[in-house]
């Protein structure tokens, strides 16, 4: 890298935040111009500091880093954006190809590889595990036809899509958690699904998708 790369640092966790940021200010060539802990924050400093490198967690208090992405990218297309996360964001693979990700870092990466990771990001190329990279590889080509699901199911789908635990959404929707299994169970046979991973591809690429939360 012959220029100084400007870069921004979004997550919600403190300990992680500073973590990421020493990390960054280890690589040679990247001067970190600030530090978020949620979407509101980051658009700020993106607006202020006009930086090339976001890394960027996937699940904020306020927005999720996927709406933040969005954002940015729509006014500023050139910024590399690369999604940091601790949950398994592999039914993402097709809504991350469509915000032109650069890069995709699951939390508890060696500090090499992601040294690694950002070096190619800045070089040009696109990173992704290889789990991700065999999600999009299965995705059919044909445009998914939306099914019909209740407020409730949109909500509950939405939360999990956040990384929400079923506690937590009991709690929202004012149930119990076994009449979440209940839900998750009809939403898979809409679906016409098996798993957890496979509904959430499905919603994901379905019209619900952040029409609420």
């Amino acid at each position: 890298m012959n220029e100084t790369v400007r870069a921004i640092v979004v997550d919600d966790h403190p300990l992680m935040l500073q973590a990421t940021i020493q990390l960054l200010e280890n690589v040679e060539g990247i001067t970190v111009v600030g530090g978020a802990i949620d979407g509101e924050s980051c658009m700020k400093l993106v607006e202020q500091h006009l930086p090339e490198l976001v890394i960027l967690d996937y699940q904020l208090p306020d927005l999720m880093g996927t709406d933040v992405a969005a954002q940015i990218k729509s006014r500023y297309p050139n910024t590399h954006i690369i999604i940091f996360s601790g949950i398994d964001i592999t039914p993402l693979a097709s809504k991350l190809v469509e915000l032109q990700f650069s890069g995709v870092i699951t939390k508890g990466t060696r500090h090499s590889t992601i040294k690694h990771i950002i070096a190619c990001v800045l070089d040009g190329q696109i990173v992704i595990p290889v789990s991700m990279l065999k999600s999009i590889d299965r995705m059919p080509r044909q445009e998914f036809v939306d099914v019909q699901l209740t407020n409730d199911e949109i909500i509950i789908m939405n939360m999990i899509v956040k990384g929400a635990t079923l506690e937590q959404i009991a709690l929202r929707i004012h149930s119990s958690r076994r009449s979440i299994d209940n839900y998750q169970r009809k939403i898979y046979e809409k679906f016409g699904v098996k798993t957890r991973a496979e509904a959430l591809e499905k919603f994901i690429r379905s019209s619900y998708y952040e029409a609420n939360e």
